[in-house]
């Protein structure tokens, strides 16, 4: 069978920057897999091409047997893929279970089955219970999971996690692992992140991409990569642990 996600040879450049430099990799369907490395590597860059945000100058984007790449973002959502954002804006004078209603409606015409769908996303992250609150009001660990309660309501094969435990304390962390691990064994959702928190990589990834001045330095299981001296010397620095 075909990968679900397919990068082969994708490349982006802003004028004489290079911000991406010939990427390839494999998601299967299933996988939790990890886009690791320092700031400025691409790897935002690259989930923009993923998500249709960006159209890559070189290579391809396969998903579901589909070629993407240079695809608007609502036709690629439309096809499956969803994305969170690294700075979470949600619709702050909606309540949160309006904000999940509207990614809800991406694929139900009526508001009621809508409503329902988003309630039950809200139950699964632990948000029913402030559904009415105006997302304004919300702490930042609970507005990280209103943003991925929006995207769950697109109905997404594929979700794009755009370093989601940012900000996070060690306890909010381990609660959104828990959370992630839940969204993709319950819900068959498979996950593409991007995260600097190693701890949680580890805890979710079954493979891994470094990426370094926008170009693939290691790829494989998350064990093998962290002892590879080339990502110990540009990432993680020789006093790393996990």
């Amino acid at each position: 069978m075909s990968p679900l996600l397919a990068v082969a040879d994708v490349g982006k450049r802003f004028r004489g920057l290079v911000a991406v430099d010939r990427v390839s990799f494999t998601v299967e369907a299933g996988d939790i897999f990890a886009v690791i490395g320092p700031n400025g590597a691409g790897k935002t860059t690259l989930f923009n091409m993923i998500a249709g945000v960006l159209a890559p100058n070189d290579g391809t984007i396969t998903f579901r047997g589909e070629r993407i790449e240079g695809r608007t973002p609502d036709a690629v959502c439309r096809l499956g893929v969803a994305r969170t954002f690294q700075i979470v804006r949600p619709f702050p004078g909606l309540t949160v279970e309006d904000n999940v209603v509207i990614g809800a409606l991406l694929h139900r015409t009526d508001m009621a089955v809508a409503r329902r769908y988003a309630r039950d996303i809200l139950a699964t992250l632990d948000l029913f219970e402030k559904r009415d609150f105006r997302a304004s009001a919300l702490t930042l660990p609970d507005r990280k999971r209103l943003e991925l309660a929006r995207a769950l309501a697109t109905d997404p094969k594929l979700l794009l996690l755009d370093e989601v435990m940012a900000g996070l304390r060690p306890t909010e962390t381990d609660r959104m692992v828990d959370i992630l691990r839940g969204v993709n064994r319950d819900m068959g959702v498979t996950i593409l992140l991007i995260e600097h928190v190693m701890r949680a990589v580890m805890a979710l990834a079954g493979h891994m991409l470094v990426l370094h001045h926008g170009a693939p330095i290691a790829q494989g299981r998350p064990e093998e990569v962290v002892r590879d001296a080339k990502v110990i010397t540009s990432y993680l620095g020789a006093e790393a642990t996990f």
